[in-house]
C-alpha cells in the first residue's frame, strides 16, 4: 500500500482549536464502501508533507519520505448518508500523521483505504440493550457515527455519551450531543473537564476525569436507575488509564469484557497511538 497515489480530497476543514480538527474527505473515481458505525478508514500522506503545528521532532521519522505513511482513524460521520467521510484528528505533537494532516486545506489530496474495518460496533448488542459510550478527546469519533446512523432509524435504544476533555474548546461536536439530549428524551450527554480552570470563562459543568460521572452516579440520577449488565452495554474509547479503571470500575458490578470468544457487555478500543 505504500506506494498508492492519493485517491481522495478533503472537502471540508473546521479547526476547532489549533490542534484539533474535523475534515471531510471524498473519494475519488471510487464509491464509499458501506460500513458499520464505529468503524475505521486507514489515511495515508507521504513523507514529503510538511508537518504543522509542533516544533517537536519526529519520534519515527520515515525511511522513505516518498512512501505513504498510514495510520488508522474512526469514522464520525453516518453509514447512512455517504457522501464523504468525516474524521476528527487531534495533534500528536512527535507523530509522523497527524502534524501532516493538520497541514490539509479543501482541495489536497491524501489516500484512503477504500474497505473499512473494526469490530468496534453496536453489531452484537441486543436491541433491548441500553449503550453507554465513555470517551476522552477524540475517543468520541465513532460514537458520532454511530448516534448519527441511529438517529436516522429514530435512536431506538437508550444512549448515554461521557466525554472527557481537558478544556471546554477540546468538546468538539457539543453543541450537536448538547442539542440532542436537549431534545431526545432516551438520549443522555454529560461533558466533563479535567482542567476547567484552564478555561477563559467559567465552566459550569462537571469536573474531573471521565470516570467520575460513573462513580458518582451521574447517570442514574439522569436515567432514574443504575446501569447494570443485565440491561446496558458499556463501550470505552480513548486513554488506556481511563479504559483500564472503567473496566476495573464496570468488572466489579458484573459486566465481563466483550471478546468473539466471550459475549460481554464491555466493548474497548484504546485510541492512543502515535499518530
Amino acid at each position: 500500500m505504500a506506494d498508492k497515489e492519493p485517491n481522495a480530497i478533503v472537502t471540508q476543514r473546521i479547526e476547532i482549536t489549533p490542534e484539533l480538527i474535523k475534515m471531510r474527505v471524498v473519494p475519488q473515481r471510487w464509491e464509499l464502501p458501506e460500513f458499520t458505525p464505529g468503524q475505521f478508514a486507514s489515511l495515508g500522506l507521504r513523507g514529503t508533507v510538511a508537518r504543522v503545528g509542533t516544533e517537536l521532532p519526529e519520534e519515527r521519522s520515515p525511511k522513505d519520505p516518498n512512501k505513504l505513511i498510514l495510520r488508522a482513524y474512526s469514522i464520525a460521520s453516518s453509514s447512512v448518508a455517504r457522501e464523504f467521510v468525516e474524521f476528527y484528528i487531534g495533534l500528536v505533537r512527535t507523530g509522523s500523521l497527524s502534524p501532516r494532516l493538520l497541514s490539509l486545506k479543501p482541495g489536497d489530496k491524501l489516500w484512503m483505504s477504500e474497505k473499512f474495518r473494526g469490530m468496534f460496533t453496536l453489531a452484537e448488542v441486543p436491541e433491548e440493550s441500553n449503550a453507554v459510550l465513555v470517551a476522552t478527546g477524540t475517543g468520541v469519533a465513532p460514537y458520532m457515527s454511530m448516534i448519527r446512523t441511529e438517529i436516522a432509524a429514530g435512536l431506538k435504544r437508550r444512549f448515554a455519551v461521557f466525554h472527557g476533555a481537558y478544556h471546554s474548546s477540546d468538546l468538539g461536536y457539543h453543541s450537536e450531543l448538547q442539542t440532542l439530549d436537549a431534545v431526545a428524551p432516551n438520549f443522555t450527554y454529560l461533558p466533563i473537564l479535567s482542567h476547567p480552570q484552564e478555561d477563559a470563562a467559567p465552566w459550569k459543568g462537571h469536573t474531573g476525569f471521565v470516570q467520575k460521572l460513573w462513580t458518582d452516579s451521574v447517570l442514574d440520577k439522569a436515567w432514574g436507575f443504575h446501569p447494570s449488565a443485565a440491561d446496558t452495554h458499556v463501550f470505552l474509547c480513548g486513554n488506556p488509564l481511563m479504559i483500564d479503571e472503567m473496566t476495573g470500575l464496570l468488572t466489579k458490578e458484573g459486566f465481563v469484557k466483550h471478546s468473539r470468544k466471550t459475549p460481554g457487555q464491555i466493548h474497548a478500543e484504546q485510541y492512543f497511538v502515535k499518530l
